[in-house]
């Protein structure tokens, strides 16, 4: 007997084993119209797959946000088929096709090269087979019959391979010629699929692999409805346009120089004065809030990773350094004279810190600490350097050396979910300064970590406690902390909503152990701390990237690097347009006086181009009644005003954080 919890809590039971759409027909004949899949005992399922043990389960429709996976999955297949029509079924070798957040990718291995312009033509083909509604149909094949469907397959067969042996193996058919190695799930069949498009084609390495093959990857993405396709487009089309590659060039905020190292970010002085400003708002901010500023050094001892966990657990994504004795110094210089390789081990090797943790606990334990003086809350402008593959590097958002606004906290047991708290407190704050939203994500215990279950379950806990205290909504994403401890993540959403990595803040149990750590309690006895990491903006590279695309460019006058430029409508009106340019700058505006002999419309456009929130405009009329004519960002002519009267305005503006 299987017994079928719903979740309503009623139970229906089966005789041997079921299906979802006998499931969904026995609730309601409706649901059984509606449904394209479910969600049993928390695996997403489709309509084929038979169910042949007791569980829990929630039949899933076209409203459900799970459906889409069910759908692009689906869309990718078709992706696949369509490719093995055009370009021959011999001759394609398919690599993997994985439904996304925003869609969907198939790879393909096949002699030629496809262009963006053959899209259009594969789109055409995939529209075909949805018309012709081709199903899909699930088969449960032993691992001899899979090897013998995908002997012509290298790709398959090494997934096939990497199916632990007595797991099912399913292969899933469209119509007739089409089969796939892939546990599902997919539509019953392709005429669901109703509003798709093929988005771009890239290059990827087969499994993610530089040392594996290039193969090349179709992206795409489906919705169940016409009118939600078209509004995807529309934000992929403004995120071209705010792309903050692109941006940060036109505005000369910052570049990467390959001569230089990729994933390493130079920052021009516009791009500084943006920076700058944030870093002072979030270093009084952190004053506010009872944070000590500390620095450490960019590289320690290996054997100090060694003993935070970092080494064994993240040392892929680490640069390591050999650091030689003083009396190899003459060798160092001489080229002719290279270290041999003896000489090479026995060099002590540092790593360049990809975290600044250790060096935090450091001074922790530079000295015995009371019960009294925690919590203690360190904090620094900490520069940090991880290896990044260089396919992943992305302008500021994916690089290999980045700046963090991290923090640290020890605080006693009692003391962790206020700590917590207060945490929270700070990050509403920036978001509220720089208009984002967000949604809250509480990252649990992953298959690798250290330490006690039991510190985990205490920990998640605290994180949990403290978020509902405060009334927050949050989602539990199982497995997602970090290997030391669990995790609150805020996903920040931009102007047209993306989310983008923002604040953390992770409790740690285990390092104060693994180095020690204690404090004096009241009764006399070394108690052990707790740690608290936190980063507010979290890289600040990868902040300023969102900010760029957040705000299009135009950032608010208080983070713009020039706030107002001066243009005079001629030669003849430069020495009043001095006398205005002088009277902002020594009132602490960043001003620019725009004294280039050309035409006024052309000075308009080019401060429009760099999105500078005011133009002051100045001729004969302006320099007789001692007044500005002013051009506002978004708004075009707002009138005249007086010097003082623009002053006020804009300083009250920067003030406010407008």
């Amino acid at each position: 007997m299987v017994e079928i919890k719903l979740p309503d809590g009623s139970i229906l039971e089966f005789e041997g084993k079921t299906t979802v759409k006998e499931i969904a027909s026995r609730i309601s004949k409706s649901l059984e119209k509606n449904a394209v899949g479910a969600l049993f005992n928390g695996e997403l399922i489709d309509l084929h797959t038979p169910i042949e043990e007791s569980g829990e389960i929630r039949i899933i429709t076209t409203k459900d946000p799970e459906s889409l996976e069910i759908l692009r999955h689906s869309a990718a297949h078709i992706l696949a088929k369509a490719v093995k029509n055009l370009y021959g079924k011999e001759k394609v070798k398919l690599g993997i096709g994985p439904a996304t957040e925003e869609g969907f990718y198939y790879d393909f291995d096949l002699p030629e090269t496809i262009s963006e312009e053959e899209l259009k033509k594969i789109e055409e083909e995939m529209a075909r087979i949805i018309k012709a509604k081709e199903e899909f149909k699930r088969e449960e094949v032993s691992r001899e019959k899979a090897k013998e469907l995908f002997k012509d397959d290298p790709y398959k067969l090494e997934l096939l391979n990497s199916i632990p042996e007595g797991e099912k193996i399913t292969i899933y058919w469209l119509g007739e010629d089409f089969f796939d190695l892939c546990k599902g799930p997919h539509l019953q069949n392709a005429g669901q699929v109703k509003a798709f498009k093929l988005l771009s084609v890239a290059g990827a390495y087969w499994r993610g692999d530089s040392k594996n093959k290039m193969l090349q990857r179709i992206y795409g993405t489906a919705f169940w409805k016409r009118k939600e396709l078209e509004e995807y487009l529309h934000r992929l089309e403004e995120a071209k346009k705010r792309d903050h590659r692109v941006l940060g060039k036109q505005l000369d905020l910052f570049s990467i120089y390959e001569e230089a190292g990729p994933g390493l970010v130079f920052w021009h002085p516009n791009g500084a004065v943006i920076r700058q400003e944030i870093e002072r708002w979030v270093e009084e901010e952190h004053r506010k809030r009872g944070y000590q500023r500390i620095y450490t050094p960019h590289i320690m001892k290996a054997e100090l990773w060694k003993r935070s966990g970092h080494y064994n657990f993240y040392r892929e994504n680490m640069f390591f350094v050999p650091v030689v004795e003083h009396d190899q110094e003459e060798k160092l210089g001489n080229e002719e004279v290279p270290l041999t390789c003896e000489e090479i081990e026995k060099a002590n090797w540092y790593a360049v810190k990809p975290m600044n943790c250790p060096g935090h606990i450091l001074i922790y334990k530079s000295q015995v600490r009371s019960y009294r003086e925690l919590p203690i809350r360190f904090f620094e402008f900490g520069t940090v350097y991880r290896y990044e593959k260089s396919g992943s590097l992305h302008g500021l958002l994916r690089v290999r050396g980045f700046t963090q606004d991290d923090g640290h906290i020890f605080c006693r047991p009692d003391q962790l979910k206020e700590e917590i708290q207060g945490v929270m407190d700070y990050i509403m704050e920036l978001l509220k300064t720089f208009k984002l939203d967000y949604v809250i994500n509480i990252g649990t215990r992953p298959e690798k970590y250290i330490g006690r279950e039991e510190d985990w379950e205490h920990a998640t806990n605290a994180l949990i406690e403290a978020l509902k205290e405060r009334g927050f909504e949050y989602n539990i994403v199982e497995g997602d902390g970090a290997f030391y401890g669990p995790k609150i993540d805020i996903a920040v959403l931009d102007a047209i909503g993306r989310k983008w990595d923002g604040p953390t803040i992770q409790v740690d149990f285990n390092l104060p152990e693994r180095f020690d750590l204690t404090y004096v309690d009241r009764d006399g006895q070394k108690k052990r701390p707790v740690m608290v990491h936190r980063a507010i903006m979290g890289s600040i590279e990868r902040f300023i990237g969102l900010l760029i695309e957040h705000y299009g460019g135009l950032f608010p006058t208080w983070l713009a690097p020039i706030q107002a430029v001066v243009i005079p409508v001629s030669d003849k009106f430069l020495n009043y347009a001095e006398t205005v340019y002088k009277a902002l700058k020594d009132a602490g505006i960043r001003v620019k006086l725009d004294d280039e002999s050309a035409k006024v419309g052309y000075k308009i456009r080019k401060a429009e181009t760099m999105k500078v929130p005011y133009m002051l405009i100045v001729g004969q009329k302006e320099e007789e009644k001692n007044t500005v004519s002013v051009r506002e960002k978004g708004k075009g002519e707002v009138g005249e005003m007086t010097i003082p009267e623009f002053i006020s305005k804009i300083r009250k503006e920067i003030e406010e954080k407008h």
